[in-house]
């Protein structure tokens, strides 16, 4: 069995745990060491229980709390040569970073890691599946648009965690400055509703059990308006697709 759970989803701050057997990583970590500490008691968790902290890429709010989280608990980063090129000198003792390269699976301990390059405007981003042998969660959010390998990498999986950033009409009619619009709504930059619709609606759904939408926008998007694209491709009630807020995230899901 595997069971994940979101610490907090969007622009302020990302951390995702993966469970599996007695290892439990965490996927990103955006917040600093105190609200880490209590995003992770709310999951009956305490930092001794995460064995390595997987990173997608170098923006703030995915790597922000990194470096003082794992340095504090002695945690190793997983991480590709761009990601870590990306930070300055003394990032993390060298003991605790270890190199991933984006197309290589590796596992630690009971769980199986699948790492996938997509596009995003970082220096060598990496979305992952995590496995247990038998059921297998995708994560795809932080990515401007969708390319056939990563596609053929999320199809048939049990559970599936999909950015829905933003409504495309909304962004375009709000405050934002064009220039910040554009990279949202750009190749680099992160999925809108539709598109993700699309994605979802051209995998292999028939063994998903679990659908989170994520990395919702506070400003262009609504979980109302995110689980509306995505529940007509499901064929579900809107209320089965499960939102990670940016406050509570989403408690433990569990794969079978």
């Amino acid at each position: 069995m595997l069971r994940f759970a979101s610490l907090g989803s969007g622009s302020e701050g990302n951390a995702l745990v993966v469970e599996v057997g007695n290892t439990r990583l965490m996927l990103d970590c955006g917040f600093g060491i105190a609200e880490t500490e209590t995003r992770l008691a709310r999951l009956s968790l305490e930092p001794a229980d995460i064995a390595a902290i997987i990173v997608t890429h170098e923006h703030g709010d995915h790597i922000g709390g990194v470096a003082r989280f794992a340095q504090k608990y002695r945690i190793p980063v997983h991480l590709t040569y761009g990601t870590l090129a990306s930070q300055r000198d003394g990032f993390l003792d060298a003991g605790l970073v270890h190199e991933i390269d984006s197309h290589t699976p590796f596992a630690i301990g009971d769980v199986e890691i699948f790492p996938f390059p997509v596009p995003h405007d970082a220096r060598e981003p990496a979305q992952f599946l995590f496995g247990d042998g038998a059921v297998r969660l995708g994560v795809l959010t932080d990515v401007g648009t969708t390319t056939p390998h990563i596609e053929s990498m999320l199809s048939g999986l049990e559970g599936l965690v999909l950015e829905t950033n933003h409504d495309l009409e909304q962004l375009r009619r709000g405050r934002y400055p064009p220039s910040l619009k554009e990279r949202i709504s750009g190749p680099f930059g992160h999925l809108d509703n539709a598109t993700s619709a699309g994605i979802l609606g051209r995998l292999d759904r028939s063994r998903l059990q679990h659908l989170v939408a994520a990395h919702l926008s506070a400003q262009n998007n609504s979980p109302s308006q995110a689980r509306a694209a995505l529940a007509p491709v499901m064929g579900c009630d809107p209320d089965w697709i499960q939102c990670a807020d940016q406050e509570k995230g989403v408690g433990w899901l569990s794969l079978i």
